[in-house]
């Protein structure tokens, strides 16, 4: 009895501690997430959210010409999912770390590689990414900071920092068709294909969806490895002529490697047969 009382008890220690982990008071500048997507690229910031209080925001709280961590509690991130352009400037995918250095008349906004940072007292300018210059401009009041995405297409947003009476916005541009075709190439990787076509030529099993994935691969990119074993396919199927005309590319193209491939010799000689 002792040692089943013993364990319940530790049972519900646990849970206490479970739970406990579950909770939080209210933040006095509560956090806060706002995502957007520009065609395939999908833009995220996480900040905490301060509040006027009556009191004077511009020059005061946030003084001029220092650096502001963009929010409250922890610093601001914003998370590329692909490459974009920030004002006309290229910036890779990541996350970072929002700093601004707000001043009457223009504001530095800084990206910082540097994320974990707890406000804007340790930012690191080496790790700094990238660094625009912007005009402040009125807006109507709002008691809450936020962020704020206006004037979405397919290739480009506004991003707008809100505050009291002040808007403060960068664009974001993002080259969507590029990036969209790249993510269909990635989605069917040649080498994947192959690599299917291979197993059902040497398993002799599966032939004609085999034939089907070698095709395609040699149509995302045609190279020596996937063109050889189209050869082979067509040797399969007893089409001798498009084997040979199919072999005779691949070594082509394997004769303009930097190093002969592994099975150079092997594929010269099964041309020479076909060829007999």
């Amino acid at each position: 009895m002792r040692q089943n009382a013993i364990i319940i008890f530790g049972v519900m220690i646990l849970s206490f501690i479970a739970a406990a982990q579950d909770f939080r008071t209210p933040r006095p500048s509560p956090d806060a997430t706002v995502s957007q997507f520009v065609g395939v690229t999908k833009i995220t910031i996480d900040y905490s959210s301060p509040a006027v209080k009556d009191r004077k925001i511009w020059g005061e709280l946030v003084p001029f010409g220092q650096v502001w961590r963009a929010g409250a509690n922890e610093a601001t991130t914003i998370t590329f999912t692909d490459a974009v352009s920030i004002n006309g400037i290229e910036l890779v995918a990541g996350t970072y770390a929002i700093h601004c250095i707000p001043n009457t008349n223009e504001w530095e906004i800084i990206f910082s590689k540097d994320v974990p940072v707890d406000g804007s007292s340790t930012l690191d300018p080496k790790k700094e990414a990238l660094r625009i210059k912007v005009k402040p401009e009125e807006h109507h009041f709002l008691e809450r900071m936020a962020f704020l995405f206006t004037d979405a297409t397919e290739n480009s947003v506004n991003v707008n920092l809100l505050w009291e009476k002040l808007k403060v916005a960068f664009k974001v541009d993002v080259k969507t068709q590029d990036l969209t075709l790249q993510k269909a190439r990635d989605a069917f990787k040649w080498n994947q294909l192959m690599a299917g076509a291979t197993y059902c030529l040497d398993n002799n099993t599966n032939l004609d969806e085999g034939f089907k994935w070698i095709q395609a691969s040699a149509l995302i990119n045609e190279n020596y490895w996937n063109t050889r074993i189209l050869a082979q396919y067509f040797g399969k199927m007893n089409k001798k002529s498009e084997a040979i005309s199919t072999m005779e590319k691949a070594i082509e193209l394997g004769g303009k490697m930097q190093s002969a491939p592994f099975d150079f010799d092997r594929m010269k000689q099964m041309l020479a047969d076909w060829k007999k």
